[in-house]
Parts: structure tokens; C-alpha cells; sequence
């Protein structure tokens, strides 16, 4: 109803604006509830206000005039809310209450356990085959170039990017040709930035100065053969293409661009018969497979021919589009032979609807069939530009800040786990994907982001080109979310129209592809010193790589802030302000490398979840008072053993919930193995651990001692990824380094190690992807001696 009736619709987000107002009340009430100065009842005064329904529950509080104010208009609003609800029939539409609270049983463990691999790809081997040929021979069109441009063309989901990347992983191709690079272009032709992501990926370099880079990259490639993949260009200025282009001349010929575009105006500047290049939509027989095997797992209908006649009707109306049919088999995979749930699909009159703004009707269809949790989730997504690139963790990290993950009746799990296993429903049903080139991090897809932004609506902002056009125009007292793109210069003048949000709980500054180290951005002091005073209600701001030197003792005003990313900005100290943040739960600071100490009052942030100091100047003995916050989670980067019995080691222990990425140096100095036993490793939840002695080997170093050392440094080994051992004086390594219970574990190093006769049975470790082994002398003895 809600897309066919836009009074509707309206109603819908009035009613959300009126959840915003209410929940921010209560925000602030529970704030106070913080506060030493606030004196009340001892008795469950938050819990309290948590479950505030009505005025007459609130007996534990000193009514003020503010408070009353408060509740009248927010009663008055619903009042009128739940009279406009019966004016458009909207009572009694025949939902049960057991169907709305029921929970789907097994849904999420059926999807994480049978997703189909997303290698596998239906109906374009022939579309590959030819692709790999037409790279492998000479150009078949006249050029005056040593290279030509081979285009893939089609409306977006119809698989280009999947298919240049099977060609560009493609043995024969690699083997073919001297130098590779891969380059996400997308809406905006960056000349300066495809350049060096370039060169950066031919020559492992970098230069910053654009005629520098040009002049490299031509010496670099000269009497070369490279490949070059351009994906997603959108642009169509031929002056542009020249520019980039220039220093391409020197290759050897055979060199090859591939350009994958939804938009062919370019290449009809650049090629003489680009449309026989356009890629189709799958045959049927093909998006029946596709279909088959993301809904069943099986690569036909043979055994499921009750659905046959629907999964038909489907394939028809997703007009072969391969991300339509993934994002639906998806959806039908939770109702395997339930032919009622491929019915509804079938004949559901969104596929009536005209298509608008790129927005498949198939894609929501796979929107609407998420619980009201997971759809608020993905529509917070709408805030990231399209190919930003994100770290499941920083997302989930968001999303609680926000109170989009809190547990109820049905998920009784903490806020983090709940995060996480969200996350990972949203990824099976392809709403994320895994990056290309990093197995860490994840992207959405292109018609992904434009349906999460038409269905954020008036709630979130994302400033962008096109945007800031029509930002005067817009009532932003109605949002509540706004993100924009992290520029070399963001000016005042720029955020300023946002004075009047004030209801904007997410202040975000991202950006598009790789962070560049780098690149420097500079932020207006004014934002920090005026704008965001004024923006009271904030839950989340990230201020994430611009040059910022300190913060205004007013962030300390900022009292519903969840969410403080300051990570690589030139801050030297956090205000003792930031101490009044009660309800805080994440810290980012990590590349702060200017910074050098922590407020005064720091454990008065009792609600803090997550710390993260990794690449900060912040000294090991510094932190261990952090211990104390016994919720905290911490990430840190380096510990250095500095005393001589190395005793501080066993200091770790204070940090119950450390995480994520650590280096221990300095292990030659531990004189017990006491002290490590007492750092309980094990019991740690490390993703990636290196553990470091002293170059030096002398007659002090025992062997013995430093093989008792490693050995109770066994870290954890469910979420282990990689392992790196340096300098470790031993003769042999304990059992655990390689044992195959280390499920998670991919790449380990083992360097500098010169006493060891031999190394650990590695081949074991079922995940092993990358082994590096260097340095041990006495090992590569008897290893020849053999």
C-alpha cells in the first residue's frame, strides 16, 4: 500500500519521525539518569524510562515544564496519527500478532549454511571464451595505438563487472600479458586518482604530483604489454579519456584496455562497432539454472517441477538480469518447496510497478520479504556512496551506535552477535558483496545502493553533487541521518544549511575506494566549533582522516553520542570534556600517531564498548589502567616488553576482551614463562598475532625458556587469521604452531628464526593460503644435509 498510495507512505514516515521524537526523549531522560547531579530514587530509574508508555509511569521523576511540553506534543501527534490511520482504512487489515512476532525459525542458519558460491556463474562461459581470444590476438579493428579497447556494454545487473574479472583472473590472460591493473571508475572520471591506482598497481608506487605520475607511468610501461580493466565508467568527456590515456603510447602492442560502462557515448568516440559488444540478459534455460541453483542448490527444475511453471513466470520478468535472479533465489531459498511463498512472488504487483530510477522491481521484491530490523539496516546503508567500500565490523559498530541491533524477545543475543548475524543475511541474500581485490571488506552493488536510497526516503541525507544542488530546497528539520564525501577542502559553507537539522542524529564523513594515506583533507574549524553544537541530538560522528588537530571542549555537549571516529586525524589529546559522554560506546583513534595521551577521567566512560588505539603514541602502561572497564573491548597495535624480567606481559591479563591485531616485541626480555601463562592468550579473541624476540642471538638468549614462552602464548583459535613468528631463539617450535584445529588461519610467516632444525606441519592448517619462510639458517642445514 505504501508504494501504490503515497498518502500512505507519508503516514508510514510520520509515524517513524514520531518513533525518532520519542525515543530521543527518553534518550535524554535516561542521560540524565547518568548524571552524578541527577538525584532521584536509587531504584531502576532507567529501566524505568526505557518502558515509559505514558505520563503516569514516570513517578520517579520531577516533572519540569520542559518534560510535560515534551509528552503534550508527542500525544497530541499520535492522537492525530491514529485518526488519519482509520481515515485511510488502515484498521484491521487481517495481521496477527503471532505472524508479526513469530520468529523465523532456522532462516538465518539455513542461509549461512548453504550459500551458493558466488564463483559460480551461469550462461557466460561462451561471453568469457571469447573475451579471453580477443585479448590474446592482435586488435581485430585498424589503430594507430600499440593498444585497443575491448568494451563490455549493458544495463546495469547484467554481470560486466563479474564478467571482466573472470577474464581478468583468467590464467592464459595473466600469463599473456607483462603488466595488469584493475580501476572502479565509476561516476566521477578522476583523472588524477585512476592514475595512480594505475600506477600504483603496475609499478607497486606511488607518486603524488600528476605530471610525475604521468612521466612514470610512461617510462614504466614502455615496450610493455599490459592489461588495464576501467570499470564502471559513466563519463562522457573524450577530453578526459585523452588525458588519461597520454602516457599509454609507449607500450608494447597487443596492450589491451577493457572498459565495462552501461553508457556507450564514450566508446563511439573511441571504437568503430562498439554496440556488437552489448551483453545480453540471460537465455531462459540459463536464468532458470541461475535461478535453480540459488533458490535449491540443484542446477535445474527436474526435481521440483511443482514450481517449475512459477520459477518460469519469474525468470520471465526478471528479463534475464543475473543480480535479480541471485537476489530472488535468495529470497525463495528460506521457502525451498513452499510452491504458495513462489506463488506470491509470481504474481505480487510490484512487477506492475514502472521501473524508477534504476530500481528493479525484483530487487524489492527481495526488500520487502526482509524483517522491519533488516530493513531499517539496509536503508541505513543509502548513507555510503556507491563502490565505498566497508569492514563488516565498523558497520556493525554503526548500526548499534544508531539502536538499530537492540535484542527483544525474539533475539534475546547481545547487540554485536545480533549485528553480525544481520549482517550476514543481508550478505546471503546479496544486498552486500565481497570486494574484488579485498577478501576483507565488502561493496554494493550499484542498483543495491539505488534501492537502499529510495527506500531511506526523508530520513537520510547523502550529500553528494547532485544533492548539494537541491540542498536549499530541501526541509532538512526532517532528516535524521546525513553522510557526505570526504574532500581535499570541505568549507563551512558546504554543511552550513545543516544548522537547522536539528534532529540529525548521524554526522558521517566517508569516501570512495581506497584510503590513500597519503592525501590530506582539511576541515573547517568552524564545522567543529559551531555546526555541530547545534546538531544536539547526534549519535554517531566520524571526522575519519582530515587534518584535525584537536577538538573544542564542546564535543562535551554532545550527550547522545554512541559513535566518536577521529582514526588518522593529527589530534594530539582528547578534551577532558569528552569524559562527560556517558553514553558512549565506541572510540576510534586508531592511526592517531600524534596522540599521546588519554583525559584524566577516561573510566568515566562506563558505557564504552570498543577502543581502538592501534598506531597511536600511546604508551602500553598507559592503558592498563583502561583495564578496569571490564565491558571494554580493545584494539591495540604494538605492546612493547621494555623491563628487564618482562613482566608487563602478564599485565594483559587486565584486558579481557582485547581483539583484533597485536605485535608483542621485545620477548627475549620475558624471564618466566609464568608471566606469559598469565597473559591468557588463549582465552583472547585475535584475528591477527606477531610475536617478536630481539634480532640478536647471543649465549643469554635459553632456548628453552623462550620454547616454554611461545608455548603458553597459544592464542585463541577460533578467529584466528594469520600468524607471524620472528626471531624466536627455540630449537623447535611448541605443537600448536600448526595445529589444524587453527580452522580460520590463512597466512602465517616464520622469519629470523635461526636456531630452529625444523619447522612445524603447517600443511595441515586446513585454510592455509600464504606460508612465507625465511631466515632460519640451522633448519636450511639440515634440510640440505638430507
Amino acid at each position: 500500500m505504501e508504494i501504490t498510495d503515497p498518502s500512505v507512505k507519508q503516514r508510514l514516515n510520520d509515524l517513524q519521525h514520531l518513533a525518532y521524537d520519542i525515543d530521543d526523549v527518553l534518550d535524554g531522560w535516561a542521560t540524565d539518569t547518568m548524571d552524578p547531579e541527577f538525584k532521584q530514587q536509587p531504584e531502576g530509574i532507567t529501566g524505568k524510562v526505557r518502558k515509559l508508555i505514558t505520563p503516569t509511569c514516570c513517578t520517579t521523576f520531577s516533572r519540569t515544564t520542559t518534560m510535560i511540553a515534551e509528552l503534550d506534543a508527542i500525544s497530541t501527534k499520535l492522537q492525530d496519527l491514529v485518526k488519519e490511520k482509520a481515515d485511510l482504512g488502515l484498521d484491521n487489515l487481517g495481521l496477527k500478532v503471532e505472524e508479526e512476532t513469530r520468529p523465523r525459525t532456522n532462516n538465518n542458519r539455513r542461509l549461512q549454511t548453504s550459500v551458493v558460491n558466488p564463483s559460480s556463474i551461469v550462461g557466460r562461459q561462451a561471453h568469457k571464451d571469447a573475451l579471453v581470444q580477443q585479448l590474446l590476438l592482435p586488435a581485430d579493428e585498424p589503430c594507430d595505438l600499440n593498444y585497443s579497447i575491448v568494451p563490455i556494454v549493458g544495463m546495469g545487473g547484467l554481470g560486466k563487472t563479474t564478467l571482466a574479472r573472470l577474464v581478468y583472473e583468467e590464467q592464459q590472460v595473466k600469463d599473456h600479458f607483462d603488466l595488469k591493473a584493475w580501476v572502479c571508475v565509476s561516476d566521477e572520471f578522476d583523472n588524477v586518482r585512476i592514475s595512480k591506482e594505475i600506477f600504483q598497481s603496475m609499478a607497486n608506487k606511488e607518486v603524488s604530483d600528476f605530471n610525475r605520475l604521468q612521466e612514470a607511468l610512461k617510462d614504466h610501461i614502455k615496450g610493455k604489454k599490459f592489461l588495464l580493466v576501467l570499470d564502471d565508467i559513466w563519463g562522457e568527456s573524450y577530453e578526459d579519456w585523452e588525458t588519461l590515456v597520454r602516457p599509454l603510447y609507449t607500450c608494447a602492442p597487443g596492450s589491451k584496455i577493457i572498459i565495462t560502462t552501461r553508457k556507450d557515448q564514450l566508446l563511439k568516440q573511441l571504437v568503430y562497432n562498439p554496440l556488437h559488444k552489448q551483453l545480453h540478459g540471460l537465455s531462459d534455460d540459463d536464468a532458470l539454472s541461475l535461478l535453480a541453483r540459488n533458490a535449491l542448490g540443484v542446477e535445474n527444475f527436474d526435481a521440483h517441477l511443482s514450481l517449475k511453471p512459477y520459477a518460469e513466470g519469474i525468470v520471465k520478468k526478471c528479463g534475464g538480469l543475473p543480480l535479480a535472479l541471485i537476489a530472488l533465489g535468495r529470497l525463495l531459498r528460506t521457502k525451498r518447496d513452499e510452491a504458495h511463498h513462489w506463488i506470491n512472488v509470481s504474481n505480487s504487483d510490484i512487477w506492475r510497478l514502472k521501473v524508477k530510477g534504476g530500481i528493479l522491481p525484483a530487487l524489492r521484491l527481495s526488500y520487502d520479504d526482509l524483517s522491519a530490523p533488516l530493513k531499517r539496516l539496509f536503508a541505513y546503508c543509502s548513507l555510503f556512496p556507491k563502490d565505498f567500500l566497508f569492514d563488516k565490523e565498523d558497520l556493525v559498530l554503526l548500526w548499534m551506535a544508531e539502536g538499530l541491533c537492540q535484542p527483544t524477545l525474539i533475539h534475546s543475543t547481545e547487540e554485536q552477535q545480533l549485528g553480525n548475524e544481520f549482517f550476514d543475511e543481508l550478505l546471503s541474500r546479496s544486498f552486500f558483496q565481497h570486494a574484488p581485490h579485498n577478501e576483507s571488506l565488502f561493496v554494493m552493488h550499484d542498483l543495491m545502493n539505488d534501492l537502499a536510497t529510495s527506500v531511506a526516503t526523508e530520513f537520510y541525507l547523502r550529500l553528494d553533487n547532485k544533492s548539494e544542488k537541491n540542498i536549499k530546497k530541501m526541509k532538512l528539520d526532517k532528516y535524521h541521518h546525513m553522510s557526505f564525501i570526504r574532500e581535499k577542502y570541505v568549507a563551512y559553507e558546504k554543511l552550513q544549511v545543516l544548522e537547522n537539522a536539528k534532529c540529525m542524529r548521524t554526522f558521517l564523513a566517508t569516501f570512495v575506494g581506497e584510503v590513500e594515506r597519503w592525501r590530506k583533507f582539511y576541515l573547517s574549524n568552524k564545522i567543529l566549533t559551531d555546526l555541530l553544537p547545534k546538531l544536539p541530538l547526534l549519535r554517531v560522528l566520524s571526522l575519519s582522516g582530515f587534518e584535525i588537530s584537536e577538538l573544542p571542549e564542546s564535543i562535551g555537549t554532545l550527550r547522545h553520542l554512541r559513535y566518536l571516529n577521529l582514526s588518522r586525524t593529527s589530534i594530539t589529546h582528547l578534551p577532558e570534556k569528552v569524559c562527560n559522554l556517558v553514553n558512549l560506546q565506541t572510540l576510534i583513534l586508531f592511526g592517531c600517531d600524534q596522540l599521546t595521551k588519554l583525559p584524566n577521567n577516561f573510566l568515566n566512560l562506563k558505557n564504552l564498548q570498543h577502543l581502538d588505539v592501534r598506531d597511536t603514541k600511546l604508551l602500553f602502561k598507559m592503558l592498563l589502567e583502561i583495564g578496569k572497564l571490564k565491558s571494554l573491548q580493545i584494539s591495540l597495535s604494538k605492546i612493547d616488553i621494555e623491563s628487564e624480567s618482562g613482566i608487563e606481559i602478564a599485565k594483559l591479563k587486565d584486558f579481557e576482551n582485547l581483539y583484533g591485531k597485536i605485535s608483542v616485541v621485545g620477548l627475549e626480555k620475558v624471564q618466566n614463562a609464568i608471566y606469559a601463562h598469565e597473559a591468557n592468550f588463549s582465552e583472547k579473541r585475535l584475528s591477527e598475532l606477531e610475536l617478536v624476540w630481539g634480532d640478536v642471538l647471543n649465549d643469554s638468549r635459553n632456548d628453552m625458556l623462550e620454547k616454554a614462552v611461545l608455548n603458553e602464548l597459544k592464542p585463541c583459535q577460533d578467529e584466528l587469521i594469520q600468524l607471524k613468528i620472528r626471531s624466536y631463539g627455540g630449537l623447535e617450535f611448541p605443537n600448536w604452531v600448526g595445529d589444524p584445529s587453527f580452522l580460520h588461519l590463512k597466512h602465517v610467516s616464520i622469519s629470523g628464526c635461526k636456531r630452529c632444525t625444523s619447522i612445524p606441519t603447517l600443511g595441515q592448517l586446513p585454510s592455509l593460503k600464504e606460508l612465507l619462510i625465511e631466515g632460519l639458517h640451522e633448519w636450511k642445514k639440515c634440510f640440505s644435509s638430507h
